[in-house]
């Protein structure tokens, strides 16, 4: 294994590495060889990214449910298929990560955003189209039950 450059932390050059010195630290209960500013960093970095998974799986949702309400013609099983799926995905992470609900109106907005500029490339249909908020609340969204008629 080719040696480490003394300029690079091993969490710079080996995150992998690190991250499992890290573990074995903290295990050990040796908390002052523990690298605590990047370990802080990695933890608020990984509720972030639960974040983005919830504003992207609820993106997905929102586009469906827009091309189901204004495209009723299109309506077809790849789309049940694919809200039905993501609804579960959303169920999944929000059981891991309940307190996701916390900010909802935020990453609703957030995610509409995405999907309302999303559902006009895909149907051709101009963005004034579509409201400038979202018509489906975030317990509508992930409502297993609930289909835009």
């Amino acid at each position: 294994m080719g040696q480490l450059s003394p300029k690079k932390s091993l969490y710079e050059q080996d995150f992998y590495a690190w991250a499992n010195e890290q573990a074995a630290l903290l295990r050990a209960g040796a908390f002052s060889a523990a690298d605590i500013e990047n370990i802080a960093e990695e933890i608020e970095s990984m509720g972030r990214g639960e974040k983005r998974e919830l504003v992207s799986r609820l993106t997905v949702v929102l586009l469906h449910l827009l091309k189901w309400r204004y495209q009723p013609e299109n309506r077809g099983a790849s789309w049940r298929v694919s809200i039905a799926n993501t609804r579960d995905d959303l169920a999944d992470l929000l059981e891991d990560a309940p307190s996701l609900r916390a900010n909802r109106t935020v990453h609703l907005a957030s995610a509409y955003k995405r999907a309302r500029r999303q559902a006009s490339a895909e149907t051709g249909l101009p963005e004034k189209t579509f409201p400038p908020t979202s018509p489906f609340s975030f317990d509508q969204a992930i409502n297993v039950d609930f289909w835009p008629d």
